[in-house]
């Protein structure tokens, strides 16, 4: 046990430290951004007062339980350290169990005198130890940043508690499913569809006669971050719905042992579906099956680029009364390059659009890396295909992915337009296109990483975007210098103005795009493959 639990922090050793470090300063970020925004409390009031008067702002935010600068502070940031902290415990679940096994390091301990449960132990032991890590983490931040210690205290408790339920869910989805990308797809979506019912019952609650507090619907009790919100952080203190996601982490970790012991190594409980007895002629090319194999997570990305789109329109009388309080007017000028109100809602909504083009294209090459790792490449690349064209085909498939997203999200822009909104649509498309280069920058960068240090690919990837969004998306929350906050491609993007199209940084991005997509295509003419080691 402890050989393969040091194994394992050893290989993690880059990886879980950036979740760690990361967490610890979104939830710092955002008590210096609360504290920096909504300095008095007639603002904080005012911002929940008008928060409770729409609902749908609700399905994307927390739980409000109070007008004190620790109550808002955790009602902004709770649900995004949940979503972040149950991401990274999916990832290191999936990777140290289903990843081992096709990748076949699981079958290599399996012939040495361990016990056949003792990797799953030490996996599970391994993902305790990091979300108590966080949790207490989180808890001191809070404290040292001048907030109760009690509430600090529930309030890390909390985001550990999802942390562990979705370790759960990781475990489980690996033994479920027969390879690590399904697993991770079922874990991933339950975990969006979590954060969607604690919203949804946020959104269906009952507030308080002064507007500061929200009794969440029954609907918020079905899932784990609606438990954790439910701790109510700073107001009521309470543990026990912390422990209710506690509680179904080892229940499903049970789970996951049971089915371990009973099924055969490399095999999955969920039967592989088998393919069409004769392919398409698609497939005959390699930008075919680049596409044929990353459709399935390009029309994942879409789809949430059609909702985001819809709301990207629909939702400018909500934030009209929003704006009505001077530091939510400020914020939303700062994020938006002094625009308008209603051109404000619709660069910040495609702000979030292109952050998901964006993990269209990412996946996508990290899809290509995969390919390398497992083998797979290397039959295509026997063929008639060479390292650039096979390359070339992948980023094709990337933009391709990028670009549906945001089609999708202009689509929804127009129906969500239907009610009212329709002169912003010319703005939506303007956006769109600006976040456009800001993903084909990512999409750029990455592939780059994938040609000179093809290991580093996926961790570089998402890493990219996750300090992108962080810098572009809460830079002025957090108060951050307005440079700080143009490091950001997202930032930079081209964006509608009062005065017409805002070119912005576009030049550059479009500049950096060219140079890192030629640059990898130039260099991966003389690269080898690299394996899985």
């Amino acid at each position: 046990m402890r050989t393969l639990l040091l194994l394992r922090l050893r290989r993690d050793r880059l990886q879980v430290p950036l979740w760690v470090v990361g967490t610890t300063l979104l939830a710092a970020a955002a008590v210096g951004g609360v504290t920096a925004s909504f300095t008095t409390e007639a603002d904080r009031h005012g911002l929940l007062a008008a928060v409770m008067a729409n609902p749908v702002i609700l399905l994307f935010r927390g739980l409000p339980s109070g007008a004190g600068e620790a109550q808002v502070a955790v009602f902004l940031i709770l649900p995004f350290l949940s979503m972040l902290v149950g991401m990274m415990s999916v990832f290191l679940a999936v990777r140290h169990t289903r990843t081992d096994e096709e990748q076949g390091r699981a079958e290599l301990i399996a012939a040495t005198p361990a016990a056949r449960v003792l990797p799953l132990a030490a996996t599970t032991l391994h993902g305790l130890l990091v979300n108590t890590v966080i949790g207490v983490g989180i808890a001191l931040a809070f404290i040292a940043l001048g907030y109760p210690v009690a509430g600090s205290l529930i309030a890390g408790l909390a985001v550990a508690s999802v942390g562990l339920c979705f370790l759960g869910v990781g475990l489980l989805s690996a033994q479920l499913m027969r390879t690590s990308r399904g697993a991770n797809s079922l874990a991933v979506w339950l975990l969006v569809a979590a954060y969607l019912t604690a919203g949804l019952g946020n959104a269906l609650g009952t507030p308080s006669d002064d507007l500061t507090r929200l009794e969440s619907s029954w609907l918020t009790w079905l899932s784990p971050i609606g438990w954790a919100e439910n701790t109510r952080a700073y107001a009521d203190d309470v543990t026990w719905p912390a422990l209710l996601g506690i509680a179904l982490g080892v229940l499903l970790a049970t789970a996951a042992f049971l089915v371990q012991s009973t099924r055969d190594l490399g095999e999955g409980i969920v039967p592989q579906r088998h393919g069409r007895a004769s392919a398409s002629r698609m497939l005959g090319s390699p930008i075919g099956l680049a596409w044929r194999l990353s459709r399935g997570a390009a029309w994942g990305w879409a789809t949430g680029g059609l909702i985001a789109g819809v709301l990207a329109t629909s939702l400018t009388s909500a934030m009209n009364e929003l704006a009505r309080i001077d530091s939510v007017q400020q914020l939303l000028e700062a994020m938006s390059q002094q625009n308008d109100i209603e051109q404000s809602m619709v660069v910040v909504f495609y702000l979030i659009v292109g952050v998901l083009a964006s993990c269209a294209a990412v996946q996508t090459v990290c899809r290509a890396r995969q390919e390398e790792a497992h083998g797979t490449a290397e039959p295509v690349l026997a063929g008639a295909v060479d390292r650039t064209r096979w390359l070339a085909s992948h980023l094709v498939a990337a933009a391709a992915a990028a670009a549906l997203t945001l089609a999708a999200a202009i689509a929804g822009s127009a129906l969500g337009g239907l009610r009212g909104g329709a002169d912003l649509v010319a703005d939506a498309v303007i956006a769109g296109a600006g976040q456009g280069l800001a993903a084909a920058v990512i999409l750029a960068l990455t592939a780059l990483v994938f040609v000179v240090a093809p290991r580093a690919t996926i961790v570089f990837g998402w890493m990219l975007v996750l300090v992108a969004l962080l810098i572009g998306l809460f830079g002025p929350l957090f108060s951050l210098p307005e440079w700080a906050t143009r490091l950001s491609p997202f930032a930079q993007a081209p964006a509608p103005g009062p005065d017409g199209i805002d070119v912005n940084g576009g030049w550059w991005l479009l500049a950096i795009t060219v140079l890192g997509a030629a640059a990898a295509l130039w260099l991966m003419r003389r690269r080898e493959l690299h394996p899985a080691s």
